[in-house]
């Protein structure tokens, strides 16, 4: 782990009965929330979430990102009550023409029950019409077990992205990122691809300075997120590691060459250390889940993510913030800080 984050995790250590701070709510979209997506399309954004009970998803959508959070949500999926009770981490894509919207859900008695499902929408506008459930998406015929999917094309081929298991857990729990290509929306046409395990110190912490913990450890690679860089040679795929109940939870970056085979792990590259650490003076940790999509404004992107910082009770609380953020030259995005 590097030395800021060291620094990072000893100021919470040391001071976590102290509020968090923000630079202002422009840049907060919404409070007490988690998960964002968000994507640009015909000149319209759209953003998901699940709803604070966790039992469906919102669907948000405006002109400009600073008018999200004042516009009203179409509730376009809630709980059968059966095997998809806890709803988390869903995104909206445009594919073929229809609208897709994939999310992990499990019945809430058991999280080894997670599944991915995937939502179909003919409507041309997606706050109206009806969304037809296609799935569970079957990511392994064995085990399907499966968190926090995301898709993305690259040379005509469309793949899926999301968090899984190796095998059934016994007595540690390793959540590694997988990928595969799709055969259409809802069916996987390639078997799936482990293209990161958590190796580094900075990926595997479960226990909390306070001593606070899983009950068995958990190491953590999860929510990944795909970007392509401007000029389509770079695939970029953020992800959050390390336990995101923990103070140390950061966000990594894996990388390949677009005209890679990106269905063989030697064709990615992850980053030693971790990306887009907040700075001391912010009171920000968590910084992770991202979502990025080009912006209205020419040369530039958004960047939704989530951040936790302590409350007045000195309990975590998770924000979703925005920022805009450019490309370096060297293929990966300039998060700055948080």
């Amino acid at each position: 782990m590097n030395k800021l984050a060291f620094a990072f995790i000893a100021m919470f250590t040391l001071l976590g009965c102290t509020s968090g701070k923000t630079d202002g709510d422009r840049m907060i979209l919404f409070k007490s929330k988690a998960n964002p997506f968000i994507t640009l399309i015909d000149s319209t954004y759209y953003l998901t979430m699940q709803n604070e009970s966790v039992d469906s998803i919102l669907l948000y959508s405006a002109n400009s990102v600073e008018k999200l959070p004042e516009s009203t949500p179409s509730l376009v999926w809630t709980s059968t009550g059966k095997e998809m009770s806890n709803i988390y981490s869903p995104e909206i894509h445009r594919i073929d023409g229809k609208w897709y919207i994939y999310f992990e859900a499990d019945n809430s008695l058991n999280t080894d029950t997670h599944q991915i499902y995937v939502l179909e929408n003919s409507s041309p506008d997606p706050m109206t019409g009806e969304w037809i459930p296609r799935g569970p998406l079957v990511t392994d015929p064995e085990w399907n077990f499966g968190l926090h999917p995301s898709t993305f094309v690259v040379g005509g081929r469309r793949y899926l992205l999301w968090s899984g298991w190796q095998k059934q857990r016994a007595e540690t729990e390793t959540q590694c990122i997988y990928i595969a290509e799709m055969e259409n929306p809802w069916t996987l046409k390639s078997q799936r691809v482990m293209i990161s395990s958590p190796k580094y110190e900075w990926e595997r912490q479960w226990i909390n300075p306070d001593g606070s913990r899983t009950a068995y450890p958990i190491y953590v690679n999860e929510n990944p997120l795909a970007m392509i860089s401007p000029d389509g040679k770079t695939v970029v795929v953020g992800y959050s590691a390390s336990g995101i109940w923990t103070v140390y939870n950061v966000l990594g970056l894996l990388h390949a060459d677009a005209d890679s085979n990106l269905l063989d792990p030697d064709s990615w590259r992850k980053e030693p250390e971790p990306f887009f650490v907040a700075d001391e003076a912010s009171g920000l940790f968590g910084c992770s889940n991202i979502s990025v999509t080009p912006s209205a404004t020419k040369g530039e992107y958004d960047l939704v993510y989530q951040a936790k910082h302590f409350d007045e009770r000195n309990q975590p609380v998770n924000d979703v913030r925005w920022k805009r953020i450019k490309w370096g030259d060297n293929g990966l995005p300039d998060f700055g800080t948080p």
